[in-house]
């Protein structure tokens, strides 16, 4: 399906305003689901299920994906359709006095972009490393490596867990600013003082934490990280560089290849020894613990964050939809899908999980974890010990590159291209 943008479409179909509508429905639907599909639905929902009561969960969750997710989502979509504007004109055509908070809408996904591109760039870096034929966070012989530094396949057992959780807790739900990740993240296992070729790679080689001792001594830039910066900046640029005519073309790769690569994941993933006890403590249920109000908070979070709603990018996409749209369906669909590739990410990575568990000989609970931990720590941990490693290296970060791109790629839209950031500059000044 041609994804050319239609401009002068049949009567009825484009309103005399003359912004551009998108060419065809699947280009829309998988903008959102692009979108709404990222980081978070891969590292995040899947240890939240795993922490509250496994497949009790699902309660919890469907229940705020109802009450609250949906709702808001179709909200936000109908208000875009309606309006066919961004969300600073959208907000003050409704109520005038509320302009602003179009206007702070826009500085949100600003700066939410900001920190998520480089957690994109990690994975490019990541992606580049993984061309080698022994990966880079395999061997404890670099240069960056301490005397503590053990090889996985040394059969040192040493706590995964502990080796994240610095790093974990300073993302909290992701939000927070990278430079939260701070000094404290360097704190090695406190069980045997090992830390993993893995760990190293990531604090000392990639992120260069010990050579920071705090907030107020950043250190040198790391180049290597600027560049794979850059490189993420000029691909969202080319990929909007003629509006949603480039982006509707783009979109067919970067929504669709994660789901090509979560297929083969899962394929591998079940295949391994102890795969089967991971997804056991992945869905097991224990209905205790949806009396707890920490529980709720946890699904409504995920909810709202995996979803996006109150960024404006749904605003802005719909913006482009014909007017006569179900805008209404759309919402369900999307929500559904964004959803169920939450839970089935769940089997990707605690099928792997189970794996890790059963090598190093400790249980799930010492080995399962959250956040960039999990993708740049664990998982990698994992993939290294299998057979083709270099394979499944490059095509799991691929995969981290394209969700993260496709998520970047939309709050650049509504950033850059929805409302221009020299008319924020005279909302401020002037």
């Amino acid at each position: 399906m041609s994804s050319t943008v239609v401009k002068n479409a049949a009567k009825g179909v484009v309103p005399s305003d003359g912004r551009e509508t998108w060419s065809g429905k699947l280009d829309f639907l998988l903008s959102v689901i692009g979108f709404a599909v990222d980081l978070a639905n891969v590292w995040r929902f899947p240890y939240l299920c795993y922490k509250n009561g496994g497949g009790a969960f699902l309660v919890p969750y469907c229940i705020m994906l109802v009450v609250g997710g949906i709702p808001l989502f179709y909200m936000e979509l109908a208000l875009g359709q309606f309006n066919r504007k961004g969300a600073i004109t959208c907000w003050g055509r409704l109520v005038p006095l509320f302009k602003g908070i179009g206007y702070a809408v826009v500085l949100i996904a600003f700066y939410v972009d900001f920190y998520y591109n480089v957690i994109i760039a990690w994975s490019l870096r990541y992606f580049f490393a993984s061309f080698a034929t022994m990966l880079p966070w395999t061997s404890c012989d670099n240069d960056w490596n301490t005397p503590l530094c053990r090889e996985f396949d040394a059969n040192i057992s040493y706590a995964l867990e502990d080796m994240t959780s610095e790093i974990n807790e300073n993302f909290g739900n992701n939000t927070r600013l990278l430079v939260d990740l701070g000094s404290d993240a360097v704190a090695q296992s406190t069980m045997d003082n090992h830390t993993s070729a893995a760990h190293e790679y990531f604090n000392r080689a990639i992120l260069e934490l010990h050579q920071s001792e705090g907030l107020h001594d950043l250190g040198a830039i790391k180049w290597d990280i600027a560049l794979c910066l850059l490189v993420v900046y000029l691909v969202c640029y080319f990929s909007l560089w003629k509006g949603i005519s480039t982006s509707g073309k783009v979109v067919w790769f970067t929504a669709l290849f994660p789901y090509a690569v979560l297929l083969i994941l899962l394929i591998r993933g079940v295949t391994l020894p102890g795969s089967t006890e991971g997804i056991r403590y992945y869905l097991s249920p224990n209905f205790n613990v949806i009396t707890k109000a920490e529980v709720w908070v946890d699904a409504a979070t995920q909810v709202f964050f995996s979803l996006g709603p109150g960024f404006g990018v749904l605003l802005a996409y719909a913006s482009y939809n014909k007017y006569h749209n179900n805008v209404y369906k759309d919402a369900l669909l999307t929500s559904l899908i964004n959803s169920a590739t939450s839970f089935v990410a769940g089997f990707v990575i605690f099928s792997v999980l189970g794996y890790m568990a059963r090598a190093s000989g400790k249980s799930i609970q010492d080995v399962a974890t959250e956040g960039p931990g999990l993708v740049f720590i664990v998982y990698p941990a994992a993939i290294a010990t299998m057979p083709g490693s270099t394979f499944w290296a490059l095509i799991f970060f691929m995969m981290l590159l394209t969700l993260g791109l496709d998520s970047s790629v939309r709050f650049y839209l509504e950033t850059y291209v929805n409302y221009s950031f020299s008319n924020i500059l005279y909302f401020l000044f002037y």
